[in-house]
């Protein structure tokens, strides 16, 4: 149990217990000790009880919690306190900017228990009647509205990927599993996915779907066959397991895993040969060509093995044909961090913390990059606290921390193009990240001068999240994508591919384009957090799904 997971589900009390109107102040010792978890160096779940009381914030009863999540992997209490909640309540607050406080309010005032009642509320500006909502409040409730319902049965790589391992390594212990592998959209590294995918080989399939049905975390058995079985995880993604026998597993693994549009274009290449592609094998009329892994399979047709993150129909096939396929930059090749913050703005842990943890997991370089002063919601840095931390930085290099920290800033672009900072500040900067934080709504020419200008800028060095998007929340500003990356291809800056899992920004198309012009990839973790710092491995898988190698990625390279 790590200790975001520990974290999560304190702050989802903290959420209940508010919905519920208990008291301010147990509502925020749970939010508070979510705060501290997170910020926690070590892990939690090694902790007893009494050593977890020793943490500040953490009393005897939130302690008592943790270790029984942490045990069993599970808290009767959170049952508890949402059998008490209509479950449309919680369903609400999957609305962007509409939190606890606001729903129970609604609630309170209107009894607005769902989704569906609040938007015909909103339709008939009910909402307008209750102190603290007005016409804009009330437009953005329907605007996330509407995104809620785009977005139906959809769900975060990362928050899938956890639920998948865990199923594996339970499937694992059952002797009849033979080979098991993630299939679909989740194998493919997908931002967002709505199921995931299992594929088991075994002589005893019946053992392996009961095995199956035992696992921790299943609420809702969808149906259930000896071969196949879907069932449903944590009350939301649907999980489909397909047992096959171990000569089929080969095809069944490539059949699951592969894109519709990169199935069919295989099924194509097969019929132009003379022969047939199932989930079952390759067939030459009635005879099966024997494969005895994916590598194998794609040899049957003259390919390179194409790696999952390809699969898309995007040309992989002609250059795995050619022998073009790029050789896709790993984990093992980020040399450093471009993008980190610490608490001297919206950061948890402190400046030595965070470098710390970037040096324990071996990087050789890692950037500090604080909020500029105009982000004064995320505690921007005024010019004197930046000159500060800069002094702080180059004091903490004189000790020789095992990693060179850099000074940066992610600075805003002004709604002019402009950045938050005077070009002599800038100049003493090692590293300078222009974003966006305002002013969204710009139309898509605009928003384009708007970066064009910051890329413009001397100073700058990397474009940050460029679309501005929260995945299933919030989308991105426009602009004209081809018009900033040539903009960046002609003054020499690089693209940030944001590895935050609730962002993932920029997109493969585009990444891939960049590439194509000479324009470098940063993959960066924006983290603010120690464990945001292994978001890096989000931004990775995203990278491969652009084509990316190492020598397309900033961060990749030898620093200075």
């Amino acid at each position: 149990m790590e200790n975001t997971q520990v974290s999560d589900l304190l702050s989802e009390i903290g959420v209940y217990l508010e919905l519920l109107g208990e008291n301010t102040f147990k509502v925020r010792a749970y939010e508070r000790a979510a705060r501290t978890v997170d910020a926690f160096t070590g892990r939690v779940a090694d902790l007893d009880e009494k050593q977890l009381q020793e943490i500040p914030g953490i009393g005897k009863a939130i302690a008592e919690k943790i270790r029984i999540f942490c045990s069993t992997g599970h808290l009767p209490y959170v049952d508890e306190l949402k059998s008490k909640i209509p479950a449309g309540l919680v369903e609400m607050l999957r609305i962007p900017s509409l939190g606890p406080k606001r729903a129970k309010l609604l609630f309170d005032k209107l009894k607005i228990d769902s989704v569906e009642k609040l938007q015909i509320a909103c339709q008939e500006n009910r909402l307008l009647t209750v102190e603290g909502f007005g016409d804009r409040s009330q437009a953005k409730i329907l605007e996330g509205i509407r995104m809620l319902s785009t977005f139906k049965d959809q769900h975060l790589m990362a928050d899938v990927l956890p639920l998948a391992q865990l199923l594996v390594a339970h499937l694992k212990k059952c002797r009849a599993v033979q080979r098991i592998e993630i299939a679909g959209s989740l194998r493919r590294r997908k931002k967002i996915v709505k199921d995931l995918d299992l594929i088991v080989s075994s002589k005893r399939p019946d053992e392996v779907s009961a095995a199956f049905l035992k696992a921790d975390g299943i609420t809702e058995i969808i149906a259930h066959g000896e071969t196949k079985t879907s069932v449903r995880i944590a009350n939301k993604i649907q999980a489909d397991l397909r047992v096959v026998a171990d000569d089929e597993f080969p095809y069944a693994l490539h059949h699951f895993t592969g894109s519709k549009a990169h199935n069919i274009a295989m099924r194509s290449l097969a019929k132009n040969r003379g022969m047939k592609i199932s989930e079952y094998g390759v067939f030459k009329g009635k005879k099966r060509i024997p494969a005895k892994d994916e590598e194998a399979f794609f040899k049957i047709f003259g390919l390179a093995y194409i790696p999952p993150e390809l699969r898309e129909d995007r040309g992989e096939i002609d250059a795995a044909a050619a022998g073009n396929l790029p050789d896709l930059v790993t984990d093992a090749d980020i040399q450093g961090l471009l993008h980190v913050h610490t608490s001297w703005s919206d950061g948890i842990a402190d400046l030595e913390t965070m470098v710390k943890a970037a040096a324990k997991r071996g990087y050789k370089y890692v950037s500090i990059t604080d909020h500029s002063k105009t982000s004064s919601y995320a505690r921007g840095l005024s010019v004197d606290q930046l000159k500060k931390q800069m002094n702080e930085i180059a004091a903490l290099n004189k000790k020789k921390p095992g990693i060179r920290v850099l000074t940066g800033s992610e600075v805003d672009i002004l709604p002019d193009g402009t950045l938050d900072y005077s070009d002599d500040l800038l100049e003493k900067l090692d590293v300078v990240i222009a974003a966006v934080h305002s002013n969204f709504n710009m139309k898509p020419d605009e928003m384009t001068k708007r970066i064009c200008r910051a890329l413009q800028h001397p100073e700058v060095d990397i474009l940050a999240h460029p679309t501005g998007r929260l995945l299933l929340s919030r989308p991105g500003y426009e602009f004209d994508w081809e018009e900033i990356l040539k903009c960046a291809a002609k003054h020499g800056k690089a693209i940030e591919l944001n590895a935050h899992p609730e962002r993932l920004d920029i997109d493969p198309v585009h990444a891939k384009r960049a590439a194509e012009l000479g324009v470098k990839i940063s993959i960066n973790p924006d983290a603010h957090r120690e464990g945001g710092l292994d978001d890096v491995r989000y931004g990775v898988w995203a990278a491969r799904r652009g084509w990316l190698t190492k020598k397309d990625v900033l961060n990749a390279q030898a620093w200075g």
